[in-house]
């Protein structure tokens, strides 16, 4: 093997590594960057506050201004500071998105997309579980948000651009139980399977599949669970819940052995 198909082999298996083994040093950038993070911290800043000058921080940390710029780029891309120009510029501390950490977390998986199957086994798992987080707390508001939701597609569509936009209504459901979860771990990777689904190839075939879809089946789950969740019925919820991403994992297997 030559050298460079070594370094290509060890920066590909580095790009799956989960963690840095202790004992590895990190890279000085990203180490400048998790001291950056240890100041924000300890100074208590928020979202809008202003960081110390880029001569302060080199001063501060004993690096040198290409190593701070890099570790300032990597925690603009992170989501966690951003930059202004001009008059009253510099670098301030921003609020990270959901929305951003899940397109940097969705990106991981560009070249190497998780099956269907990886994608339902976590569903199963998980989506149980919000459902009877949320039984007997969600509000009135939040009821009528997933009831405008599902009349987006309580219907039969009249095109296929219509039967897409409520294939993905359907999973935007979901979404938006993951969001009212009172966990925010929980509904947070709940939603990055979701934003998974909606990114996966195989997936948007299906969507756009003209063959007749399981919508009548899933607004059978789907108003049920929302009856236990108004009750408070907790393990009707969980039952409900799981029965319907069972079936949902049967569908969209089945379909994809059609297409594919």
């Amino acid at each position: 093997m030559t050298d460079t198909e070594e370094r290509a082999k060890t920066s590909s298996e580095d790009g799956k590594r989960l963690f840095t083994p202790a004992g590895k040093p990190k890279r000085r950038p990203d180490a400048i960057a998790d001291l950056m993070k240890d100041f924000i911290r300890s100074q208590g800043l928020q979202p809008g506050d202003r960081l110390p000058q880029e001569r302060d921080l080199m001063d501060r940390f004993k690096a040198a201004k290409g190593t701070v710029r890099e570790a300032m780029k990597a925690l603009e891309t992170q989501g966690l500071i951003f930059t202004r120009s001009g008059p009253g510029g510099g670098a301030f501390v921003a609020a990270p998105s959901a929305r951003h950490a899940m397109e940097l977390l969705s990106t991981h998986f560009f070249f190497n997309p998780p099956t269907l199957s990886n994608i339902y086994a976590i569903r199963k798992a998980l989506e149980p579980e919000v459902a009877a987080s949320l039984s007997g707390r969600v509000s009135a508001q939040q009821l009528a948000l997933l009831e405008r939701t599902i009349r987006l597609y309580d219907h039969p569509p009249v095109d296929p651009d219509e039967q897409y936009r409520q294939r993905v209504a359907e999973l935007d459901f979901h979404s938006q139980l993951a969001q009212f979860c009172p966990n925010p771990l929980l509904g947070f990777l709940c939603g990055l399977m979701h934003n998974l689904l909606r990114d996966l190839p195989l997936a948007r075939q299906i969507y756009a599949d003209p063959a007749p879809s399981s919508r009548e089946e899933g607004l059978s789950y789907q108003y049920r669970l929302m009856a236990a969740l108004k009750d408070g019925r907790t393990e009707d919820a969980r039952a409900i819940a799981a029965e319907h991403m069972a079936f949902a994992e049967a569908y969209m297997l089945a379909r994809a052995g059609t297409i594919g």
